[in-house]
């Protein structure tokens, strides 16, 4: 038998992907979170900000004692290099390290990044082996190409946002970039499979990845069914097919999905209504979906009775898919957390320390580091040493030019 627990514990040292370098231009969330999954993979991911205050996510909400925990989280693992890539000497400095990396990540308006002197075909004559990652809002080509946007836009355009509220209520807003993570993981699994691809090809190629088709993949059966079918979906609220949220004496627990031939039995047998397992209201999904009303009303009186934390604990004691609706302060506690080592704690030079994301990808024999996040520039000097081979006086003469 395998002990899951001890073989991916065990698990440390470099990361996968150790040995690739990836510079990291992005800004905002999505293309900086590709960067930091691929530091969690163990690449050595360059952060490159501008000199003096830095990227402006820095100054993000919400503060942790002085220190943005915006930044710490999107950056943690990363090091910091300042190029002032508006000078000759900085684009210089930025095209040396090009020949010297493997991925690249921007996420300025389509265009910009080619008026800077580091379009893919820039990049390419550099180093043709680089795996450019293009992040944007609508894509570099389409016709809504040349606008701006961000996550909740997203959300707004692909009709995500129609489907999330109560049914007679107004359409809300997911209240997490989850159109901006969608996008960072598609950019990173683009990026490696492009680099497993370079190991066929010898080149590497470009990755356009947006916000919008990102959303659009987050309702992509709602959007098939009505281009096939003419169908119109609705709010539903927490209601989903057979799945519901139940108010308990203490709070909420969702019950997810009670409607299969599998469980409803072990659900009507857990809430003392085992009879329904002979009853033909209740002998197919499709009748159990029209006799609903009559489960909705056994399971609101049998949760208002228990707290959330004895309902779900009961429900899942009978392999019944549940969970009380956790606060924050409730999710964050609790023991799965750290287990599982889903936040850990670094060192951080402004708030003493901050818990980032952890481990979320267990290798069973690869480690994923995780490191603090950098400060302005911090490791400048190191990677123009290490990486350039700049001497001293070089680099002296670099940071009084204002380029570094």
């Amino acid at each position: 038998m395998t002990h899951w627990s001890d073989g991916f514990k065990d698990a440390s040292g470099k990361g996968p992907l150790d040995g690739i370098r990836v510079l990291d231009l992005g800004r905002y969330q999505a293309g900086p979170r590709a960067g930091l999954i691929f530091a969690r993979l163990g690449a050595d991911v360059i952060k490159v900000e501008p000199p003096g205050r830095g990227d402006e996510s820095r100054s993000g909400n919400p503060k942790v004692r002085g220190q943005s925990a915006y930044w710490v989280q999107y950056n943690s693992g990363k090091r910091s290099v300042t190029l002032d890539l508006r000078s000759t000497v900085g684009k210089e400095i930025l095209s040396d390290l090009v020949k010297q990396s493997d991925i690249l990540i921007q996420n300025f308006r389509p265009g910009v990044i080619d008026e800077m002197g580091f379009g893919y075909d820039d990049l390419r004559s550099i180093n043709k082996r680089i795996v450019m990652i293009n992040v944007s809002a609508y894509g570099q080509y389409g016709p809504l190409s040349e606008q701006i946007g961000f996550d909740q836009v997203g959300q707004a355009m692909s009709g995500l946002m129609s489907l999330n509220g109560e049914p007679e209520g107004r359409p809300m807003v997911v209240p997490f970039p989850i159109v901006d993570r969608i996008t960072a993981l598609h950019a990173t699994i683009g990026a490696l499979a492009a680099l497993r691809e370079r190991d066929i090809s010898g080149e590497g190629q470009a990755i356009d990845v947006c916000l919008a088709d990102s959303a659009y993949t987050t309702v992509e059966i709602p959007v098939s069914a009505y281009l096939d079918d003419g169908q119109e979906p609705h709010r539903t609220g927490n209601e989903y097919e057979l799945a519901n949220m139940y108010e308990t004496n203490d709070g909420f627990v969702y019950v997810a999905s009670y409607g299969s031939d599998n469980i409803f039995p072990r659900l009507a047998k857990a809430i003392g209504h085992e009879d329904w397992s002979t009853d033909s209201r209740f002998d197919s999904v499709s009748s159990r979906a029209e006799n609903n009303g009559i489960v909705q009303a056994a399971l609101i009186g049998w949760c208002a009775a228990k707290t959330a934390e004895a309902a779900s604990c009961e429900l899942n004691g009978a392999d019944i898919p549940s969970s009380p609706v956790n606060q924050i302060s409730q999710a964050a506690t609790h023991p799965h957390v750290t287990e599982r080592e889903v936040m850990v704690e670094v060192e951080d030079a402004r708030a003493g320390s901050m818990h980032v994301t952890g481990r979320v990808i267990k290798f069973s024999r690869s480690g994923m580091p995780v490191g603090p996040a950098p400060e302005i520039g911090q490791h400048t000097d190191e990677v123009l040493s290490d990486i350039l081979g700049k001497s001293s006086d070089e680099i002296t003469a670099l940071r009084d030019s204002g380029a570094v």
